[in-house]
């Protein structure tokens, strides 16, 4: 068994990790989504949510969009972190069991605001 959180905006993939609205928790088997639910952002705080989504059992963390300093957290964690991703939450989660979402390592950095990605 192994879990996916997606942060999103509802159901869609968000481009910016620590300002989404809530993260979409896929559970899946055997290459396949199995359950899934959804639980609100409980809040942006420095170092925070990699190790909250620890706790909830996540594997993986898709999103648009991931400072550097998350990514390093979330691996501290032992998550894998795919970033690049869009459109639908599930689609997304689905493509990563399938092999086809493909992390295209895009920290945000360029931001006006250093807090917009969550770094």
């Amino acid at each position: 068994m192994i879990k996916i959180a997606v942060a999103s905006e509802g159901g869609a993939v968000t481009a910016h990790f620590g300002h989404c609205r809530n993260f979409n928790l896929y559970d899946a088997e055997d290459g396949r989504l199995v359950t899934g639910s959804s639980i609100p952002n409980p809040g942006h705080k420095p170092g925070f949510l990699p190790v909250f989504l620890h706790e909830q059992g996540v594997n993986v963390i898709i999103s648009g969009g991931m400072g550097a300093a998350a990514v390093d957290l979330f691996n501290q964690q032992g998550i894998q972190v795919v970033v690049g991703a869009q459109g639908d939450a599930r689609e997304a989660a689905q493509a990563y069991l399938e092999g086809e979402l493909i992390s295209t390592g895009s920290i945000c950095h360029e931001h006006q605001s250093h807090d917009e990605c969550g770094e």
